[in-house]
């Protein structure tokens, strides 16, 4: 019997059992794979905002213009001038009274105008910088305005003085060039008096700093302003917190180098008047009275005869200048005295002939004077006297200040009739005293400020000093003051601050850093201090200290002496000082006469820093102890 095959498998699987069978076993991976790729994707954003975050620019163009332009940088929260297209940083501007943690937008209010870019830190401050006109082709210039919006915001923007050298602006007691190594609290922006206030700012100063990178920095002449100097670290320009908060504004220009820029700084025309030929002997003989003076002074002019220093100006201070002025001018003398009083003998001109005489004054009267009285018995005090006005009605009060030790009224600068008075009163004393050269001392400050009183607006910061300035130049071109403050156009002389009978920066190593911070301000016609040193040192008399600085004096404006050389030295120092008066007056003095007609057109100064001729040497920037009488010397 045939018997049929048992039906084998034919090995295939039902489709249901196929499909269900492999989505069991695949679920787990494709979950799997998910989850990777999610954590792929996450890895791959966290790794670019990282890498954006690391390697995005800490800097960012806030506004730019032909030649550089500014930028904001994060980190620190400062602002940068950067040159084109070398791309050097030519300044660094911290800011503060803003968060510096908190940068401006890539966008600004100012889109609309390329040539401005404008931000608002919200109830703190807002920022305005736009481009000006330049002064000069190779020059560009931005404007920076800072305005508070809330009365206790202070404004403060610190210039870096990392691999740049600052100059110009105040004057210190122990003068640098550069101004890097100079220290100083922040304090109004104020000219001063050194005896007064040692740690202050000097008589002469100007919103003007230059750097050594080609950058410069004019500050408004409107704004209330302080200044602080922290040694080779930074200068801040900052304005006062309070319900008077004003904007701060300044203009920066950047220039291909140092000379440059500071060829390209505008100054007001100058007035082309000689340097002195003759040197200042400064009187300090016996001063008792009118008739010890006038045998003092004939002796002194006997002695410079006999030395063959016959050519030359006898220097009389303020103490002296009083007792010949009331012994010549009966209107100061008490009336119980006018009977007795001869004026035709209490000076004559001639006693000290050939030489010119040089008196001096200050816009300060003594409580006690009979000036001072006589205005108060004649109801003129408010008009010729600063005074504090009422606020609620009554008689205003004169602003008292000390000046040499005593308590003094100074003189209204703002009132016509006051200085019409003041004028005439010095012109009728150097007529009736033959004098040749007026010398005004007290010109700096603001007694305003010194009584922590707030100035009225038509006396602030220094306009006590401008406004006298433009009034004593009304005298003629052999007048001399005490301070400078946008003055330097002026024909007057400025007198130097006193140093020190020593070899620090406050004695002989001040006197080549304080011409050319002088020079660079505009003031190229000084007085030095006198030959050695004014004030006592520790070691006076030293023969050495005198001939270094009777050397470098001779190549100055003016050579003046307080010691005369016979007193301090041996015969040779004499003949020295023969030899250095005949080459200013034969070589210095023709040389400062050819490159002042320079300063006249041109505005450069007449005494030059190392860098004038070198303004890309580093080296040259630091160099304190050289300077250049035009390109020649």
């Amino acid at each position: 019997n045939r018997t049929m095959p048992l039906a084998r498998p034919t090995g295939q699987i039902p489709d249901a059992a196929w499909t269900s069978g492999f989505r069991e076993m695949t679920e787990p991976w494709k979950g799997a794979v998910g989850c990777l790729g999610v954590a792929v994707f996450f890895a791959m954003t966290i790794g670019i905002i990282s890498w954006q975050a690391l390697e995005q620019s800490p800097e960012e163009w806030v506004l730019r213009g032909r030649a550089g332009g500014m930028l904001w940088e994060r980190r620190r929260g400062a602002l940068l001038l950067r040159a084109l297209p070398a791309g050097r940083t030519v300044a660094v501007i911290a800011v503060g009274g803003v968060p510096a943690a908190e940068p401006p937008p890539p966008r600004d209010r100012c889109w609309h105008d390329g040539g401005q870019f404008c931000y608002a830190w919200e109830e703190d401050a807002e920022l305005r910088l736009s481009l000006e006109p330049p002064p000069a082709p190779a020059t560009e210039c931005y404007g920076v305005r800072w305005t508070p919006l809330r009365p206790d915001v202070m404004l403060k923007d610190c210039f870096s003085m990392a691999n740049v050298s600052w100059y110009g602006g105040a004057s210190i007691r122990a003068q640098r060039w550069p101004l890097n190594g100079a220290e100083s609290h922040a304090q109004p922006f104020v000219s001063g008096d050194f005896s007064k206030n040692p740690a202050g700012y000097g008589p002469v100063l100007e919103r003007y700093f230059l750097g050594s990178t080609g950058v410069t920095v004019t500050v408004a002449p409107d704004v209330p302003l302080f200044l602080s100097l922290e040694s080779n670290r930074h200068f801040c320009l900052e304005t006062p917190a309070g319900r008077a908060a004003v904007p701060l504004r300044y203009l920066l220009c950047v220039s291909p180098d140092v000379a440059a820029a500071h060829r390209h700084h505008k100054v007001q025309t100058p007035w082309l008047f000689l340097p002195c030929r003759s040197p200042i002997w400064r009187y300090y003989g016996p001063a008792g009275s009118a008739a010890k003076i006038k045998r003092g002074l004939r002796s002194l002019a006997k002695r410079l005869k006999r030395h063959r220093l016959q050519e030359g100006v006898l220097a009389l201070g303020e103490h002296c200048t009083a007792i010949l002025a009331a012994a010549v001018r009966p209107d100061h003398v008490p009336s119980e005295q006018r009977k007795r009083h001869d004026p035709t003998r209490a000076w004559d001109p001639s006693v000290v002939k050939p030489l010119q005489l040089s008196i001096t004054l200050s816009p300060y009267a003594s409580i006690a004077s009979p000036l001072f009285l006589r205005s108060l018995r004649d109801g003129e005090a408010e008009s010729y006297w600063l005074s504090l006005q009422p606020r609620f009605g009554g008689c205003s009060v004169p602003v008292l200040t000390t000046w040499k030790g005593r308590l003094c009224a100074r003189l209204n600068v703002t009132s016509e009739a006051a200085l019409s008075w003041y004028l005439a009163r010095a012109q009728r004393l150097q007529q009736a005293l033959g004098a040749t050269y007026m010398v005004f001392e007290g010109a700096e400050g603001n007694a305003f400020l010194e009584q922590a009183v707030p100035p009225p607006a038509e006396l602030m910061g220094d306009r006590y000093t401008r406004a006298l300035a433009a009034a004593l130049a009304t005298l003629g071109n052999a007048t001399v003051i005490s301070a400078g403050a946008r003055s330097s156009h002026l024909p007057l002389f400025v007198q130097m601050s006193p140093l020190r009978s020593d070899w620090s920066h406050a004695g002989l190593k001040g006197v080549i850093p304080s011409v050319l911070h002088y020079s660079l301000l505009g003031y190229n016609f000084f007085i030095p201090d006198a030959v050695g040193g004014s004030l006592a040192s520790d070691t006076p008399g030293d023969p050495e200290l005198y001939v270094r600085w009777l050397q470098i004096v001779t190549f100055l404006p003016v050579m003046a002496f307080s010691t005369p050389p016979w007193l301090c030295c041996d015969a040779w120092v004499l003949n020295l000082t023969q030899q250095c008066i005949q080459r200013h007056q034969d070589f210095v003095v023709p040389l400062i006469i050819k490159y002042s007609e320079e300063w006249l057109s041109l505005g450069y100064p007449i005494f030059r820093p190392a860098w004038w001729l070198s303004p890309t040497d580093p080296t040259a920037f630091t160099i304190e102890d050289e300077f250049l009488i035009g390109d020649e010397v």
